[in-house]
Order: C-alpha cells, then structure tokens, then sequence
C-alpha cells in the first residue's frame, strides 16, 4: 500500500485521506469504550477546524498555543492550525503559569487552546505577559464544538487549499520550546522540511508500517510524539490515544495490543522491576542468556537444538507474562529520551519484546541514530547510516549532526541560535563515541560532565543510570565537580520501598524509612554494587537518602522526568555540603 506523499506537513490528513480512505486513523477511549476515527473523517475534521480558525482572524504564519495533554482533540488541533497557515506553539500541560506566560509572550502567540477550564486559569492572570494574544478556546468548554461548527457551517476550501499551496518547505510548523533544564525555554524553530524528512526516514526505516497499531501516551508538547503522530499518518498506521489517566497504561496497552510502542525508559524499567520481583539474581542471568540465544538464532533463521529448546520452555512462562504485558503482539518498541540500561534491554530482547534505543533532540527533529530490528546493538543509541543526515564527533568528544532534519533556529534569540549551528553543523552538546561498527554510545552531557579535584572527568549519567536499575531507587543525581570524590543524591522508589519495608515490619512513610538503619544498609548495597561497575575515582564514596521523591512542582524534573540537575543541585546544596563535611 502506497504511503503519504505530502509536500508540506499541512497536507498531510487531506493526501492521507485520498491515500487510506476509511483505514482507522485514530482511536481513543471515550465512556469506557474504544472508539475509531478514518483517515476521512480525521481530514473532514480537519478542514472545519482549519475554517473555524480563518474565521476566527487565523492568518497565515501566526503562532498557535496549544495547552494539553496528549488525546486526538490536540492532533486534530494542530494539523487544522497548519492547513490554516498557522504555526503550532505546544506547552506541557504541566507547565506553571509562569512557564506558559513565557512561551506565549515569547512566541507572540494570538490564540491559545487549552484542554479545560482549569488550563485556562493558568493564562487569566498573566495575559499582561502576552500582549499578542486574542482569544482563548477551552477543548472540553464547548469552544472546539464551536469553532467546528462555525467552519462546518462556512467552509472555506478554497482558501484552505490557497494557503496551503503558498507554504514554502523551510516555514515553520511546530515552535518546541525546549524543557530548560539549564535556563528559559528556548523555541526551537521546525519547518516542513523538517518534519516531512523525518517522516520519510520513517517509512525507510520500517520503524512504522501501515497494519501497525501505535499506543501513544508521551506528551505531544514533546518532539518525540510529535513524530510518532506525524509519521503515524505518513504511513498510514493506527494511532491509539491513551485515555489520559497515567496509572492506566499498562492496563490499557493489554486492550489496545500495540505492535508499536514508543515510550521513555521508565515504563520498561517498571515492568522489568515487576516482572523481575523475587527472581534470584543467577536464575535471571541465566534465563536472560538462554532467552538471548534463542532470538540469535530465531533472527537468523535457524532451528533451535533440543538442549537449548528445552531450557527455554522452562523460563518462557515468565517472557510470556512478560508479552502479555504489552499484548501479545508487540512488533518493536523504542526507547528515548533518556538512557536505559543494558541489562534491562537484553531482558525485553530474550522475552521476546526487543526495545531499541534512539537518539535524537528537539533541535534535530527528534532524529539522530537509531537501532532496526535488522541492525542494532544493545546498549548504543544505533547508527546513523540514513540518507542525507550526517554525523560526526568533534575532537572534544561532541557529537555535530547535520542535514534537513536540522532545526532552523531559535525563535527570536539568533545568539543562542549561533553557539549550536555552524555552517549548518548542529552542536548537540552530547558527547559520544562511534565504534568500528558505526554504533554510537552516548557518554554524557558536555555540560555536565564532573572535573574533579584531582583533574579527573566524569561522565556522572553513567553512575546514575546503574544507580537507578536498581528496584528501590527512583533518582539518583551525582555531584562532585571540584571536589576530592563523588557524592549521591538518591531518591526511594515508593512502590517498591513501602511493601518491603511493609513486610520487615518498618514504617510505611518515605519520610521516616528514608532515615531508618535499615533502608540506608539496602541503598548502601545497591551502591556497592553499583561501583563494582566503574574506577575508584568514578564511584560514589557517600550518598544521602532524599525523605521524598524529585518532582515536576519543586522544579527538579522536566515533563518528560528529566532531571534538572542545576535545580537539583541548588535545592539540596546543604544535603551535598554535609557528605563534604
């Protein structure tokens, strides 16, 4: 079946719809039930909301705010404000008025689209921050039945497809302001070409086929669903919408059956942490090797010997629970957005559920390296052998990428635009290495890494990301830049700590268990542990027990659970101070 052949991302529903006619496009929960939309009807969909907008003073090139959590509302939204002429600004529903005042003065916003009532109060008291704003339209207040019924009742085809036709490949679409882990938000600039590049990588990586059923629960304020929506459409594949309800995910991947599951690490590291659950730590190592060996040879298309046949059908009952997880039908997931550990992939690959990683940021539409079930390697973020996208590490270890899935800029801040792009090479400000086989690791953040007393660097997301295996830790921040060792911040992951704590007859609150004698020997031996893995001078030597977890409210996680380090840092200053003392 023929893919998408859109010339900018505003056609993209209305050649879908000529292209997949009535295949389901979209489906979400509504009353309990799963629902469908078809390609036609998302595009019908479409062009009223399109017409509503131009009704409402809509021009072309003016800025869209969309403030939401991610559901088919939002979709619909942001492609109608395309076929407008309009550009699509998204904030995390999440953000604080504060957050949403800046991103709408910034991007000189005139409307704003928000998801309830409640949304729409964030903006009543700063709109003397967005002098350019116009309106405000509530999703679940009747404002986008209105604004549909007003381009249903006056369509305007003509003018839809004019505005479409005069949209050049390098106009802007989508205005990303980045999570600002190390500042404000930054709006990073993607245009059509960028959008419509990626799309087409895509289709050449096989990364989402036309049968496939794609389960989205990450924010569309993030440039990660952002792919996953657009290309979802290019190919022609079923989108399914998450009912909005985080704790229901898993339950709800069981329903929907995905065979394709983007996601961040966490997901993937709760499930091994269930699935794993009193497992012996040999007897897994050993199920784990078995399983791996298996899917070699199944990959390779070779018959399994009766030896290692029979000692898989003693460990699959757990892979199977495992599938069963996600629905039995899982074709691949992908990891990103953070790093995960190799042990918890080789884990999902030998259950027979491969999770890949990706690599990429908002300034390279997502797209950077990215492992196929045809060539990957575990524990890299992939290769970067796609056509017309380039990559290079610089002497200082920086990983440069260039191609037209390079973003056009900051919005409005051409000194920051200039410290990342020169002569069209993205500077990522990750470092990385690239092996003999092309597969590129990630090593750290250029900015993050900790220079010692003694002159040592260090990368601290390594020593993170094997602190956080862990079942009984949810974060872990590293601190030690100028001084004699390294020191931990460490956080306790409540839905593990409580029942363990429960059982050894400890008190059930973080508060408490976080100071008690026996929670600081538990989280002594993870730390142990996880030393074993690295140099004497790359090892945590102290660590305190945080008596709750990092959050999005205090600052210290982004909205996709970033950590904001400099935030972390200078919240808990007096905790590191004392592991000095």
């Amino acid at each position: 079946m023929p893919v998408t052949t859109a010339r900018v991302t505003a056609d993209l529903p209305f050649v879908a719809a000529q292209v997949h006619d009535d295949r389901v496009a979209w489906r979400h929960l509504r009353d309990g039930q799963w629902h469908d939309l078809t390609y036609t009807e998302v595009a019908e969909w479409v062009m009223e909301l399109a017409s509503g907008l131009v009704h409402l003073g809509i021009a072309p090139g003016d800025r869209v705010c969309v403030l939401s959590e991610t559901r088919p509302e939002w979709s619909a939204v942001e492609l109608a404000v395309l076929a407008a002429g309009g550009v699509v600004v998204p904030i995390y529903a999440s953000s604080a008025p504060e957050e949403c005042a800046w991103i709408i003065g910034d991007s000189g916003a005139v409307l704003l689209i928000a998801e309830t009532t409640e949304q729409r109060a964030k903006v009543d008291g700063i709109r003397d921050q967005a002098p350019a704003l116009r309106d405000v339209i509530v999703m679940d207040d009747g404002g986008l039945a209105e604004l549909r019924s007003q381009g249903r009742t006056s369509p305007l085809p003509a003018e839809l497809d004019d505005r479409r036709a005069a949209i050049d490949p390098d106009d802007p679409t989508v205005i990303i302001y980045t999570s600002g882990t190390t500042g404000p938000p930054k709006g990073c600039v993607l245009t059509n070409r960028n959008f419509i590049t990626m799309c087409r990588l895509t289709e050449e990586l096989s990364y989402v086929l036309v049968d496939d059923v794609v389960y989205l629960f990450l924010p569309l304020a993030h440039v990660f669903a952002q792919i996953v929506h657009l290309s979802a459409m290019h190919v022609g594949a079923t989108l399914a919408f998450y009912g909005g309800d985080a704790t229901k995910i898993v339950p709800e991947l069981a329903q929907v059956r995905p065979t394709y599951l983007p996601s961040v690490p966490r997901i993937f590291e709760k499930v091994y942490t269930a699935a794993t659950a009193g497992v012996p730590e040999d007897q897994l190592r050993q199920a784990v090797k078995v399983g791996l060996a298996v899917r070699e040879l199944q990959a390779a298309g070779r018959p399994l010997p009766p030896d290692l046949a029979a000692a898989f059908a003693t460990v699959d009952p757990v892979f199977a629970k495992v599938r069963a997880i996600f629905g039995g039908r899982l074709r691949q997931a992908l990891s990103g957005a953070a790093p995960i550990s190799v042990e918890v992939l080789e884990f999902f690959t030998a259950a027979g559920v491969p999770v890949l990683e990706g690599y990429g940021m908002s300034e390279s539409t997502g797209v950077g390296t990215v492992n196929t079930l045809t060539r990957h390697k575990l524990g890299s973020v992939g290769t970067f052998g796609m056509a017309g996208l380039q990559l290079k590490v610089d002497e200082d270890g920086e990983i440069l990428m260039n191609g037209p899935h390079v973003f056009a800029g900051y919005w409005n801040n051409p000194a920051a635009t200039a410290e990342v792009l020169t002569d069209g090479w993205l500077h990522t400000g990750d470092l990385g290495e690239v092996d003999d086989d092309g597969f590129v690791t990630i090593t750290g953040r250029k900015k993050d890494i900790i220079i010692t007393a003694g002159g040592k660097n260090i990368a601290p997301a390594n020593v993170e990301n094997q602190l956080r295996q862990s079942r009984w830790i949810s974060h872990a921040v590293v601190y030690g830049d100028r001084k004699p060792y390294l020191v931990a911040l460490i956080t306790l992951d409540q839905d593990e700590v409580v029942p363990w704590a429960t059982a050894q007859g400890l008190p059930a609150d973080l508060p408490t268990l976080a100071r008690t004698p026996e929670v600081q020997a538990l989280i002594q031996q993870v730390v142990d542990e996880a030393n074993s893995h690295f140099s004497h001078l790359s090892q945590v030597k102290r660590f305190t027990i945080l008596d709750r977890d990092l959050s999005q409210d205090d600052g210290e996680l982004t909205p996709t659970l970033k950590v904001k380090r400099r935030v972390v840092h200078s919240t808990h200053a007096e905790r590191y101070n004392e592991l000095y003392a």
